[in-house]
């Protein structure tokens, strides 16, 4: 390729704040929950890059193929590759794409067709544009991608705070996780977090019901606790981790399960250990993913999925931004140790559900 800005290029990015800021000089986005792509053109040649810097064409062949029936010759934007069914965001049915058959992947690229959704440009033609203000390129990508059609969208934006609000209460619904407010002046800084992510945080009580040890420290450190919720029919069902401790809580942690540890032998998850399968062994597009504490993803190739149970009494508080189906979608926080609860009050009745929002309104007005 022959543009100013060449792949690989880290994406500019975002730090976690609790509210929306204040004051003037700031341009509102809502947040998307998909890939993140940087997209390079140049007449023929096309890239799709992911956040780590991998490609994403073979994937996305149909969002590929607009891109280059639809972009101009040469250009590099930054959005995200998200999928839209059913009035909202499915990430699990995004995460289904990312398959090494490709077969696999042109039957699943017409059954769950992704879209590609824009908010920066970055070069047109020789052009570098990444030292010139934000507010300047959002109006450059708009006037780029003014005639585009499905499946590529520009997102929405905003400069009123009282409409990033009342975005950030309702477009949850639709799979959206919160809300970005970027610099109108700022430049594109690859790798710096110079943006700000504004995302919805909920707690709730889990059963911890096992834990991996931590990879450098088999035996010595927790990696993550495996958390549980309870549905009508008394079955518990593993719905995500909790992780991100600090190097003594993750030794503390050793001292404090070890009284719960346990065989499988009676465990409400003894039935999961089993052979995992060949990764190539995935759900269908309308076939429900079974979760288990053992269950590789294409995230988790490589990794160690062994767990160690523990009996299911502890109840554990922890913070989380939204739900995808059954699961959380984020890892969990840990917040603190609720011994006033019982286990069998951690049901899902206590998660907080929120009514979708129809995403053709959201792409009606990129």
């Amino acid at each position: 390729m022959h543009l100013p800005i060449t792949p690989p290029l880290l994406p500019m990015l975002a730090k976690r704040v609790d509210a929306l800021p204040q004051g003037e000089g700031w341009i509102y986005e809502p947040k998307w929950d998909g890939f993140r792509v940087l997209v390079f053109r140049d007449g023929d040649e096309l890239f799709m890059q992911s956040r780590d810097e991998k490609p994403l064409d073979r994937y996305f062949p149909e969002v590929h193929d607009a891109l280059l029936a639809q972009l101009p010759p040469r250009c590099v934007l930054d959005g995200e590759v998200v999928i839209a069914r059913d009035g909202g965001l499915d990430f699990e049915a995004l995460q289904l794409r990312l398959h090494p058959a490709a077969s696999r992947v042109k039957k699943l690229a017409a059954e769950l067709p992704a879209s590609a959704v824009f908010w920066d440009v970055l070069c047109v033609g020789d052009d570098d544009l990444r030292s010139e203000p934000f507010h300047a390129r959002r109006a450059r990508l708009q006037t780029l991608l003014a005639g585009v059609r499905p499946p590529l969208h520009v997102t929405p934006a905003t400069t009123d705070r009282a409409t990033a609000e009342d975005w950030f209460r309702r477009f949850e619904g639709a799979g959206l996780d919160g809300v970005m407010a970027k610099p109108r002046d700022g430049t594109y800084e690859s790798n710096k977090r110079t943006m700000i992510k504004v995302k919805h945080e909920r707690t709730c009580e889990c059963v911890v019901a096992g834990f991996r040890w931590h990879k450098n420290g088999d035996g010595t450190a927790v990696g993550s606790l495996l958390l549980g919720l309870y549905d009508q029919s008394g079955a518990l069902h593993h719905v995500g981790v909790a992780a991100s401790f600090t190097e003594k809580k993750r030794r503390e942690l050793v001292e404090h399960l070890s009284p719960y540890r346990t065989s499988l032998e009676g465990h409400p998850w003894r039935a999961w250990i089993r052979d995992l399968g060949d990764l190539g062994d995935l759900p269908g597009a309308d076939e429900e993913p079974k979760r288990r504490p053992g269950m590789q993803s294409r995230w988790s190739r490589g990794k160690s999925m062994e767990w160690e149970p523990l009996r299911p009494e502890l109840v554990v508080e922890v913070a989380y931004d939204h739900m995808q189906g059954s699961r959380f979608r984020h890892t969990a926080q840990f917040r603190r140790w609720r011994v006033d609860k019982k286990p069998g009050d951690c049901t899902f009745d206590q998660l907080e559900t929120t009514a979708p929002y129809e995403l053709k309104e959201i792409f009606a007005n990129g």
